[in-house]
């Protein structure tokens, strides 16, 4: 169990993707992605946000995204392949998101555009919830490929709702990779 009663859900964009033919699920990393993406993981690392458990979409450049990201972090967490990532609504992310063990300090999600940034909105929109006002900018112009947001909030996954968490980190790749 995590001694710090703050809980901490990391959310990841996948890193950009190649349009290739074929279904959008089987879609590759382009080179780009594949620069980032170990980025993404090395920040995660260097900054303290290694996760407890990632929860990543089924989609192949999402499993390319993390699989580059972990090589980087500095730890190897448990990892699950959630089908109901992949095309999931913001509802339906946060009901899986209230699924995860209390035993779970820090949760990474690995998933998609728009519900990457409509859960981080709907988690920290709320100005009561004393979230950084640039930062929430940020997100709503656009969370880009390999983005991520650190939403910490006090209690249990299954109690997170609407203006429960702060948004406390907004990197993109040129935030880390520089």
């Amino acid at each position: 169990m995590a001694t710090d009663p703050t809980r901490r859900l990391v959310l990841l964009r996948h890193a950009k993707s190649a349009w290739a033919d074929g279904a959008d699920h089987d879609r590759p990393l382009g080179k780009r992605g594949r620069g980032d993406a170990p980025g993404a993981g090395r920040w995660l690392g260097q900054s303290g946000y290694v996760p407890d458990l990632v929860v990543c979409s089924t989609a192949r450049r999402t499993r390319d995204t993390w699989q580059l990201a972990a090589a980087e972090l500095g730890a190897s967490p448990p990892v699950r392949f959630e089908p109901r990532v992949y095309g999931a609504s913001t509802a339906e992310l946060l009901d899986l998101v209230r699924e995860t063990s209390p035993d779970v300090g820090t949760l990474l999600v690995v998933g998609h555009e728009p519900t990457m940034s409509g859960l981080t909105l709907l988690l920290a929109g709320d100005a009561a919830t004393g979230g950084a006002p640039a930062l929430l900018e940020r997100v709503r112009l656009k969370f880009p490929t390999a983005a991520i947001a650190v939403l910490p909030f006090a209690g249990g996954w299954s109690d997170l709702g609407p203006g429960g968490a702060e948004l406390a980190a907004f990197v993109v790749p040129d935030d880390y990779s520089a």
